[in-house]
């Protein structure tokens, strides 16, 4: 589960990087203003939704930066591009690989606010 004292100071110094208040941030993300006040008084947990939209707009949050405060932010690592990426490889007639593809991870999101992240095994 969130912390919610440690999750409310997370998304202050997002604020605070953004140089935005709560209104901007809320305008910005797309959810009510009331949202924000309810997060940073520390009333309400916040909802998949809401981390969601947070790390869409601003993809410099890292998502377990955001949820549980490992890893980085602003993050450091390289995220995805702002302008599509091209499509995978069509695969080959007959074949099931796609060509040039490997997971990296899979996320689940369950509708409690938690995650679990899944690795491919590197046996090859």
């Amino acid at each position: 589960m969130v912390n919610t004292v440690a999750f409310k100071e997370r998304l202050e110094q997002i604020l605070t990087h953004y140089d935005l208040n709560a209104s901007a941030f809320a305008d910005a993300i797309g959810v009510q203003r009331s949202s924000i006040s309810h997060l940073l008084s520390g009333r309400n947990k916040p909802s998949l939704d809401f981390v969601l939209k947070v790390v869409r707009e601003f993809p410099e949050v890292n998502l377990y930066w955001l949820l549980n405060g490992r890893g980085e932010f602003p993050d450091s690592a390289p995220g995805p591009a702002k302008e599509p990426k091209p499509p995978l490889a069509e695969p080959r007639m007959g074949s099931t690989e796609l060509v040039d593809s490997e997971i990296e991870s899979i996320v689940v999101f369950y509708k409690d606010g938690s995650f679990r992240k899944f690795l491919p095994s590197r046996t090859k």
